[in-house]
């Protein structure tokens, strides 16, 4: 896997984006970046156990809820460092039934070392540090 996913290709070819602790309030960056998402065409899926619906989209409680039938080409990472391993460990089970290898993005302040180790060793594309919706915006 190269250390450094070509970004601009990854974000025109991409098509729908999980965003994992999208947060319904529309204060939280989460929302206002989920909100971007669907704004310029992208399907927002949003991932958090404690909504049914976001944004007017069904929300998951995890990734692996997400009906394997759903394709998800990056998948946007707003929890705390210290769990961002465990949403690599899902998205690697869910590559493994649907043979979809998702980019996944951590958001600035969002990087772990043991997630990004994970996903090299898993064949996942991983981007640290990064604000989506800002390098949308330079490079789309």
């Amino acid at each position: 896997m190269p250390s450094s996913p070509d970004l601009t290709a990854a974000l025109r070819d991409a098509r729908t984006i999980a965003v994992v602790g999208c947060s319904p309030r529309g204060f939280q960056t989460s929302h206002r970046i989920a909100r971007y998402i669907q704004k310029v065409g992208y399907r927002m899926i949003p991932i958090n156990p404690n909504h049914d619906e976001i944004l007017g989209e069904t929300a998951y409680p995890s990734l692996d809820a997400v009906p394997d039938d759903v394709v998800i080409d990056i998948v946007d990472v707003f929890r705390r460092p210290e769990f961002v391993a465990d949403v690599v460990r899902d998205a690697m089970e869910r590559a493994g039934r649907t043979g979809r290898l998702p980019l996944i993005w951590t958001q600035i302040g969002v990087h772990s070392d043991e997630a990004r180790d994970l996903a090299e060793a898993g064949g996942l594309p991983y981007v640290a540090d990064r604000c989506l919706m800002v390098d949308h915006a330079a490079l789309v």
